[in-house]
């Protein structure tokens, strides 16, 4: 199912507490584009009674059941990009564009 890292759940719980939206849920949605890429929105929302709901990282996450196939598997964290900016980014093997971490070699 879908996971959100600990340094993207400390980035929306501060989100939530600056815009006051202290005990929303927070909603994805995702839309896979002709190229198989996807697109991700999410906000903070009420929680709705057909919603499929889950906690991670202390993050209530909400979205409607239409989504979950693309958002499988999917992680979510707060990243610095190359240009040393820092945002929100989705890994998913779901999107064509996935490339998976390079994995730690260990001795």
């Amino acid at each position: 199912m879908f996971e959100i890292t600990e340094n993207a759940a400390e980035q929306v719980r501060n989100a939530a507490e600056q815009g006051g939206t202290e005990g929303m849920a927070l909603r994805l949605a995702a839309r896979m584009k002709e190229d198989g890429s996807i697109d991700y929105l999410m906000g903070f929302d009420e929680a709705k009674e057909e919603d499929i709901r889950l906690v991670s990282n202390g993050i209530e996450v909400v979205m409607e059941p239409q989504y979950v196939t693309l958002l499988d598997e999917a992680v979510m964290d707060y990243a610095q990009l190359d240009d040393g900016e820092l945002r929100f980014i989705f890994l998913n093997p779901n999107d064509a564009n996935y490339q998976p971490a390079a994995k730690k070699r260990t001795k």
